[in-house]
């Protein structure tokens, strides 16, 4: 099997769109590493912020595969928020919940508990 080399950061910050979306593909089909891939990604879109070129959007089927398919872990959840404008709303809602099941689910019993005890019973008061 043939070894895969890492990109160095100069050729991050140097290398046209196009031969950066190739090698990244490259090296995530081959190593399934989706940590180093993100950050690679990550480091896309600041070049896009500070430079002329366009990297908006790079990549953007495999940031999906990423964050949609591949077992949630602590790096994806690091770094989910740098990827919102790649999803739809309903899929940032979904993907969400897949990367924070327990934290979800407490969220929304929070919320169901105050609006019950808290907002219904006051709004009975106003009026009085």
């Amino acid at each position: 099997m043939e070894k895969v080399k890492l990109l160095s950061c100069h050729q991050v910050y140097t290398l046209k769109r196009k031969t950066l979306e190739k090698r990244i593909k490259n090296y995530y089909f081959q190593t399934r590493d989706e940590q180093d891939t993100i950050q690679f990604l990550i480091a896309l879109q600041v070049r896009d912020e500070l430079g002329k070129e366009d990297f908006s959007f790079v990549l953007r089927d495999l940031v999906r595969k990423i964050f949609l398919e591949s077992k949630p872990t602590r790096a994806l959840r690091s770094y989910y928020i740098f990827f919102k404008d790649y999803f739809t709303l309903k899929e940032w809602r979904v993907l969400s919940i897949r990367l924070f099941p327990v934290k979800t689910f407490v969220k929304e019993k929070i919320e169901k508990l105050y609006t019950r005890f808290f907002k219904m019973p006051l709004k009975g008061l106003v009026g009085s």
